[in-house]
């Protein structure tokens, strides 16, 4: 698994690690606030490295010989890409075509998922949500890099891997425990009411697919199982909540608060600031009809369960039990 230590990775890990499984992680050294210590991450074998480095990437992966690969490994940030655009391609682009092309060198491999974004699609921000027919051209640095990641998947699967199934998944995005990255509401709220400072809300009228974090990472599990039995089903998937998950940056804000005691927010507005899109939605339809699959935990639940897992970490409780919790009362829901 590359990207093993971020956010979404971390949780992955629980899942597997307590699933049994043996898993080798590739990842940068592991960045301030991540939530991979707190849950106890302990058999993992973890290897530091950089995917945009083809020999870190293939070396990591002709060692450990893995069975299933997930690439997650990313620059993850809208705004960070307008700042570092060029390290945003070498990461999400030439990463995602060092990753391909060591699982291409590796006949251990059985399947393979690469984990791209919403935010893929030409966006014309209109209501109905995209489907995964419908042309790619992400705006941004970011959004475009995770395009041409998806490009260059289907490249690779067209010319090299005729017995492996390989898959893209489009994640909506993706609250719940352990994020503090920069630029994203949730860290942003957490940061704030910890401090008991209002939150600030740069775009309250946005929309997303907000969906917890346990929702993609089974998706990409269960895909990954599936089409190694039957690789007709590797394709692209969308991956995202229902419609009445799909709300604003305010509305979820207003969650958030209602979770945490005291916590305040108000909305700032300015310009100057780079491009971020007005509204985005996905149509699920895809993943749901093939897999039989369907969101557990609506907007609600998804952020009463984000609030639990910070104010928990806040009063000092054992995360990793505290985690485990959290993808027992998820997975006694499928």
């Amino acid at each position: 698994m590359t990207g093993h230590n971020g956010f979404k990775g971390s949780w992955l890990c629980r899942i597997l690690e307590d699933a049994g499984a043996e898993v080798c992680g590739f990842s940068l050294p592991l960045a301030e606030g991540s939530p991979y210590k707190a849950m106890g991450l302990g058999k993992v074998r973890s290897v530091e490295g950089d995917v945009g480095r083809t020999e870190d990437i293939t070396g990591a992966i002709s060692s450990f010989e893995p069975e299933v690969v997930i690439h997650m490994a990313a620059q993850p940030l809208v705004l960070e890409s307008y700042k570092d655009p060029v390290g945003t391609y070498r990461t999400n682009v030439m990463g995602t075509v060092n990753v391909l092309d060591a699982i291409r060198k590796c006949s251990s491999v059985i399947s393979a998922v690469n984990v791209t974004t919403d935010k893929v699609y030409r966006n014309l921000e209109r209501q109905e949500g995209y489907r995964e027919d419908e042309m790619l051209d992400g705006h941004d640095p970011y959004s475009n890099s995770k395009s041409c990641s998806e490009l260059v998947t289907a490249a690779y699967k067209r010319s090299f891997f005729k017995d492996i199934p390989v898959s893209t998944c489009r994640a909506g995005n993706v609250i719940g425990g352990g994020d503090m990255a920069k630029d994203r509401i949730v860290p942003d709220c957490v940061r704030a009411a910890s401090r008991k400072e209002e939150i600030i809300l740069r775009n309250p009228d946005s929309v997303r697919p907000y969906q917890h974090v346990m929702e993609p990472v089974c998706a990409y599990l269960l895909l990954a199982a599936r089409q190694a039995e039957d690789h007709r089903l590797a394709g692209c998937y969308n991956i995202g909540p229902d419609d009445e998950s799909a709300v604003t940056t305010q509305r979820l804000t207003e969650l958030f608060c209602s979770n945490w005691k005291g916590a305040k927010w108000k909305a700032v507005g300015g310009t100057g600031r780079p491009h971020e899109a007005g509204l985005l939605r996905l149509n699920c339809d895809k993943f749901k009809r093939t897999f039989g699959w369907a969101p557990r935990w609506n907007i609600r639940e998804a952020v009463k369960r984000t609030v639990e897992w910070y104010i928990a970490e806040h009063d000092g409780k054992d995360m990793t039990s505290f985690t485990a919790g959290q993808i027992k009362d998820y997975l006694e829901q499928m």
